[in-house]
């Protein structure tokens, strides 16, 4: 056991209880008990005990939905004209890379780096959506080794698609199925699985009903992309005369096991649609920024009661980045300087937490006894009051990410006092950069 003392402590709990010269007591991956630190050193003299000098302690921060194999797109210029609509996008980078990514090393390399650079900004937990159709039989045991080389707790799915033809397709479902059944057997603290899509434009309804049918087999949901771009939504006019949720929901898709990501093109309909399932959705506010795909109708789907969750979309590794932009945007959208503020604050601080609970089946994202010993550690010292009503507005105004000094995954710091325990990144990083070189040169 280890006790963690002198601390500021956000506890994130149903009370958002924040504990003053706190301490949390650590056995193995679990918190056991945390109180005052005065109280807690009386009360286990024996236990190991680190003094953390007042530093701000908190849930490490939860990525709903990322792409760790997005990192070689970094830098990278594209040939010819520039992609002027979402598609092009598709079509020029991102399938493009996709279906370049054929060796173990360039899938293990290119999410190493963005792994270390979320632990260095305060994640703990990704959910992660991956595409290597150059490599897609055993990806995800690669996937799965880096998360557990680095220590972050992942969610990891392959995505499924016919846009490479149906073999690839069927050898995507094949790859989803067998992670799973890997997962659900051989039980990984840091490690479980959903069934991936990519989108309703590149699924047949052949592909959708095979892939219904394989997620029933294990009591599984789905992390899809739903109405990213206008595309997306004229596509399933043309398929089927309904819109991409109205489609998705045919086949079964859409269940409170599942997460709709990005949901930009959604109507009233759709969004009561998701809402009757208990569908999850998750925000991508810069990555739909910098697709120009528009903003998603936040305030509607929150007032539905649908949960809203917060994710990177590869964008960036960082959720501090993210809840920033995703905190400004529904005042320029909606023109109303009070927009979304409770609805941000719910997708980081709540919602990115309840959706993890559902995958790991115990406390995440919340310093309380029996939660994961999830934790980031910030040199924040604030110059203004902090307490549990304005913690929120500390971390948009306040907290950046060169604060973050440890963080702690599973009862283990994996960063500490702003050292990499488990890794060498100057190592990963020059290894990573050889091979995205020749990477460039297939693409």
């Amino acid at each position: 056991m280890k006790l963690l003392g002198n601390g500021e402590i956000a506890t994130l709990n149903d009370k958002d209880e924040f504990i003053h010269n706190g301490a949390i007591l650590i056995d193995g991956s679990r918190i056991i008990d945390l109180g005052e630190t005065d109280f807690l050193r009386s009360k286990y003299p024996h236990v190991e005990y680190s003094n953390i000098g007042h530093r701000l302690v908190l849930p490490g921060f939860l990525n709903a939905h990322m792409h760790l194999y997005s990192t070689f797109a970094r830098g990278m210029s594209l040939k010819g004209s520039p992609p002027i609509r979402f598609r092009e996008i598709l079509e020029k980078l991102w399938w493009k890379l996709d279906k370049n990514l054929s060796t173990p090393e360039e899938i293990y390399y290119s999410a190493m780096v963005p792994l270390i650079e979320g632990i260095k900004s305060g994640t703990t937990g990704i959910i992660d959506h991956h595409a290597s159709f150059g490599l897609i039989s055993g990806s995800l045991d690669i996937l799965e080794k880096a998360a557990i080389d680095t220590g972050v707790r992942s969610v990891l799915c392959y995505e499924v698609s016919d846009r490479w033809g149906k073999e690839s397709s069927k050898q995507s479902i094949k790859e989803n199925t067998r992670f799973i059944k890997k997962t659900q057997k051989n039980k990984n603290p840091l490690i479980e699985s959903t069934f991936g899509l990519h989108a309703s434009l590149t699924l047949s309804n052949k592909t959708l009903e095979e892939s219904f049918a394989e997620a029933q087999r294990f009591g599984t949901g789905f992390h899809v992309h739903v109405a990213e771009g206008i595309e997306d939504v004229e596509d399933s006019l043309k398929k089927s005369k309904k819109r991409v949720v109205e489609r998705l929901n045919d086949f079964g898709i859409l269940s409170d096991k599942t997460l709709a990501i990005h949901c930009v093109h959604v109507n009233n309909d759709e969004i009561k649609i998701l809402a009757e399932n208990g569908t999850m959705v998750v925000h991508n506010p810069e990555s739909n920024m910098n697709n120009a795909v528009g903003v998603p109708p936040l305030l509607e789907m929150n007032n539905a009661g649908i949960r809203i969750g917060l994710g990177t979309d590869g964008y960036t590794p960082s959720m501090l980045e993210s809840v920033k932009v995703a905190y400004i945007l529904p005042k320029l959208n909606y023109g109303d300087p009070r927009a979304g503020n409770d609805i941000v604050e719910k997708m980081l601080l709540k919602n990115n937490r309840a959706f993890f609970e559902r995958f790991f089946n115990n406390s995440v994202g919340v310093i309380e006894k029996g939660a994961f010993a999830d934790l980031a550690i910030l040199d924040y010292y604030p110059p203004t009051p902090l307490n549990k009503d304005n913690f929120f507005y500390h971390i948009i105004f306040g907290i950046r990410e060169g604060a973050v000094d440890s963080v702690m995954i599973n009862g283990e710091f994996v960063y500490l006092n702003k050292k990499l325990t488990k890794i060498d990144e100057r190592e990963i990083n020059f290894k990573a950069c050889g091979i995205a070189k020749k990477f460039w040169e297939k693409m």
